[in-house]
């Protein structure tokens, strides 16, 4: 895997504003916790309420909330959906039901295994498969138990779930801790780690900012195949872990707007830019690392975004 190389990198801060009034706004976006989605929402609320004098409101929401939302019409964006991670509930709203309109510009984004340049000059980790040795596995316990700890993500994330599986489906989670916790906290971890030169293994994507700030090491898997990607999401089968294997690397994702049906008529406007917006990795990365990494405002950021991109805004609007 290649993936840093794609893009400048980017990340989302704490100092971001949500209305907690749903039904007064003629536009509700929903808002899940990870960096680029946050960036994008802004951006998106700006362009709404300066090009067609809308008044736009933004809502926290996990995936499958801002889904349902959207479907009922109560919430009415979701500015980016990761596929294959989300294929559930795009299959069930946008295929199915039809009550959600997908943008068809995706973002190209990637997901793995990431530890530090230190870490694997300390350690020799090279394959994720190889924190299925415990000798290895120890060089990641923190906390004395004779396992390793890895975080896989944050609670509410889809991929979070495909990584308990793809744990599974290698054999890593006999050796190691699997850890959900807030994005935030876990990178908090590899800062720190890089700062006192201790090991960590941690889940990676882009856009993201970790890339710009420490030197990272993508763990070799195997190549995709979707031959042997078979995952289930526990939203549809209780037994989701058992049934589900993943022992390969991720296949690239597609992030894409979403927004629901009600639009084209209660603000077809609206509807028409959402279907039209289209971004690339490295544009969503650099939005991104403003609000975190250069700790921007968010609102002012994206009014100047938006200002000094009028032609790409302006060619969401045709």
């Amino acid at each position: 895997m290649k993936f840093p190389k794609l893009i400048t990198m980017a990340c989302v801060g704490s100092a971001l504003s949500f209305s907690s009034v749903v039904h007064a706004a003629d536009v509700v976006i929903g808002v899940p916790n990870w960096p680029s989605v946050l960036a994008t929402a802004h951006v998106l609320k700006v362009a709404m309420e300066d090009n067609l004098g809308l008044e736009v409101e933004l809502q926290n929401g996990t995936n499958p909330v801002v889904f349902e939302a959207m479907d009922t019409g109560a919430m009415h964006v979701h500015p980016e959906v990761w596929l294959p991670n989300q294929t559930n509930l795009n299959d069930k709203f946008v295929k199915t039901k039809q009550t959600v309109r997908m943008n068809p510009n995706g973002v190209a984004g990637d997901q793995a295994m990431c530890v530090t340049k230190g870490t694997q000059e300390r350690t020799g980790i090279e394959n994720l498969s190889d924190l299925t040795d415990p000798d290895m596995a120890k060089n990641f316990d923190t906390d004395g138990d004779g396992r390793g700890e890895i975080w896989i993500g944050a609670s509410g994330w889809a991929s979070t779930n495909v990584e308990k599986i793809r744990a599974k489906s290698y054999g890593y989670n006999l050796t190691m801790t699997l850890k959900e916790m807030d994005e935030s906290l876990a990178l908090a971890e590899v800062d720190s780690a890089v700062a006192q030169n201790n090991n960590i293994v941690f889940f990676c994507y882009t856009p993201h900012h970790m890339f710009a700030l420490h030197e990272l090491v993508i763990l070799k898997e195997p190549a995709y195949d979707e031959a042997k990607w078979n995952v289930i999401q526990p939203t549809d089968d209780p037994q989701w872990l058992e049934k589900s294997e993943a022992g390969v690397a991720w296949n690239t994702a597609q992030l894409h707007i979403h927004y629901a049906t009600v639009l084209e008529e209660a603000q077809p406007e609206a509807a028409a830019m959402l279907a039209n917006v289209k971004l690339d990795t490295k544009v969503v990365s650099e939005m991104t690392y403003a609000l975190v990494v250069e700790k921007q405002d968010p609102a002012e950021f994206a009014t100047k975004w938006v200002a000094d991109n009028a032609e790409i805004v302006d060619s969401w609007l045709q």
